[in-house]
């Protein structure tokens, strides 16, 4: 089932009129106006490109003509680094691109290298992943709001939104003992279970967080400010989306019911009721509404991992390539030599190839790889969506002025670690 966003009705002060937005760009860029035009940089020390992007605006007046995305500065060779280590070893580095979503990417990650190994992890480890993968969705999306609403003037959302966010990193806390980059995921399992004040401290957020969210829905999807900044700004057709490899929710925000845990489901997502979030106009004011409604989803998902959790094991049983339990490390000799070779050598991994994607916060993270056998990848690649999704800036920003960039760019949530990797 798809949930439309655009069912809201603005009031009539509140609603921005598309021929009139058309007329204004046509009269600066009337023959008399035109004069030389100005090469403007915006970052990458810009506090509205999140980050290290920047862009290089060629402006008519106040008009964009010319929009020319330089990446690049954050770049550390992550794929490279990957071809020098051990699988496990790896994990660490998934933190650090989309680093407001460390959990997803670590599981992300694991379930590409398990699809090489033919591995399935138990229920009960694959009930926890849907646990890590949802509240980091609801992490990176209150970071992607709060931040659009700041950049645009409403500072107050900002603080709201981070105040949740403070919550689940108490949550990560509990869990993997760090809070921001957590490496949680191991490939096979997890590196330890759920502790037991987890799951009713998960159920506490949870009750609270909706009348927050609420509290930020009444201040910003209403407010004329707000609306007169976002609506009909930054449009990406339907079309267009698909052309670019648009993914998430930006993809979803121009119309199309694209979702991976829809349509390549994995970790049980098939057995779980939620609603793939669709928006209409595929403007800044759709990307918004639809991440908004994403985050009510999620708590929806996390309700019913809650209530369904399995009991069980959480990794795979295979002690010769994952790591065998603790206990046994210690008072068996089999075991202690399967720890010891794995620690040291790597999962003796087949040789092929395999391509994995996961529905992360900022779209579709897919991992590549390829395998001569052994402990380490021959190849690895990473699909990063934050870098796909700001391919588009080039043909969306001409014709918009330069107070719209931001608008645009807070709605396209993306984070610079994931995009230069």
């Amino acid at each position: 089932m798809a949930f439309t966003t655009r069912e809201i009705e603005s009031p009539d002060a509140v609603t921005r009129s598309v021929a009139a937005d058309a007329e204004l760009r046509d009269a600066h860029q009337s023959e008399d106006d035109i004069g030389e035009k100005m090469v403007l940089n915006m970052g990458p020390s810009h506090p509205a490109t999140h980050g290290v992007l920047r862009l290089v605006l060629e402006l008519d007046g106040e008009v964009i003509v010319k929009a020319t995305p330089d990446v690049g500065y954050l770049h550390r060779g992550d794929e490279k680094i990957a071809e020098n280590m051990q699988y496990n070893q790896f994990v660490p580095y998934t933190d650090r691109l989309d680093y407001l979503a460390p959990l997803a990417n670590n599981v992300a990650y694991a379930l590409a290298v398990e699809k090489l190994m033919g591995w399935e992890v138990p229920p009960r480890g694959r009930a926890i992943r849907v646990l890590c993968c949802e509240l980091a969705r609801i992490q990176a999306h209150l970071m992607g709001l709060g931040a659009m609403a700041l950049d645009l003037g409403a500072m107050t959302v900002f603080l709201y939104t981070f105040q949740q966010r403070e919550l689940i990193y108490n949550l990560c806390e509990v869990l993997t003992g760090a809070r921001f980059t957590t490496s949680y995921t191991r490939v096979g399992g997890q590196i330890r279970d759920l502790p037991p004040s987890f799951l009713p401290q998960l159920e506490q957020f949870l009750d609270g967080f909706i009348p927050q969210l609420d509290e930020v829905d009444k201040l910003l999807t209403r407010n004329r400010i707000f609306v007169d900044r976002t609506r009909d700004i930054g449009v990406i057709l339907k079309d267009r989306a698909i052309a670019y490899g648009i993914s998430g929710p930006n993809l979803r925000a121009s119309g199309v019911e694209h979702d991976l845990r829809r349509k390549h489901p994995y970790l049980d997502y098939d057995q779980y009721d939620f609603e793939v979030v669709v928006g209409t106009a595929g403007d800044a004011y759709d990307r918004y509404l639809v991440r908004l409604e994403e985050m009510r989803q999620s708590v929806k998902i996390l309700r019913q991992v809650i209530d369904k959790m399995p009991t069980g094991p959480i990794n795979v049983a295979d002690w010769k390539n994952a790591l065998p339990p603790k206990a046994r490390v210690m008072t068996k000799m089999e075991e202690l030599i399967h720890h010891f070779i794995v620690v040291t050598e790597g999962l003796d991994a087949p040789p092929g190839e395999i391509y994995f994607a996961a529905e992360n916060p900022k779209g579709e993270l897919g991992f590549y790889i390829n395998s001569k056998g052994g402990g380490v990848p021959h190849r690895l690649k990473i699909r990063a969506p934050s870098f796909v999704n700001l391919s588009i800036l080039p043909e969306l920003l001409p014709g918009c002025m330069i107070s719209d960039v931001v608008a645009v760019l807070g709605s396209l949530d993306f984070v610079m670690g994931e995009c230069d990797r």
